[in-house]
């Protein structure tokens, strides 16, 4: 049991590594970072991450829970300035939660606007989104340097 927790923690540990390695980490400091969502719900939407492997906001000290707290509302504004017309903000707590890396957490910054939901989201449970990843990083990048 403990080496298929060990190698549970292999692996998390390589895939967090993998996402603070890819070009979309827009702010790193030594408690989290901000990375945009590579399967994004709305174009604009990234995540902020402790560095520390944990499960639960109750697992995170005084002072990391009021810093990510303070870069949330900092994430919000930024979303704001990139023209969100609305932002949905949440964390999912485990698998059964709806957490996509149960064992890590991480708080959703998710932009919205009046046309980003339409008939085909209702009825095939499907959204379409053309646009370009790179272009929408570079700006949510750019406004984080003036916010972060």
């Amino acid at each position: 049991m403990e080496s298929k927790n060990k190698d549970s923690i292999k692996n998390l540990t390589q895939k967090i590594n993998e996402i603070k390695n890819k070009d979309y980490v827009f702010y790193a400091d030594s408690i989290c970072f901000a990375v945009m969502n590579l399967y994004p719900y709305t174009p604009g939407h990234f995540m902020i991450i402790p560095h520390r492997h944990i499960d639960s906001p109750t697992l995170l000290s005084q002072d990391e829970w009021l810093h990510i707290s303070a870069l949330s509302q900092k994430a919000i504004k930024l979303l704001e300035m990139y023209g969100a017309q609305g932002v949905n903000m949440g964390i999912n707590i485990r698998e059964v939660a709806g957490a996509g890396i149960p064992q890590h957490l991480h708080l959703h910054f998710v932009p919205r606007f009046k046309s980003d939901t339409n008939f085909i989201t209702a009825i095939a449970h499907t959204r379409i989104f053309g646009f370009d990843f790179d272009k929408i990083y570079e700006k949510i990048a750019n406004l984080a340097k003036e916010i972060f």
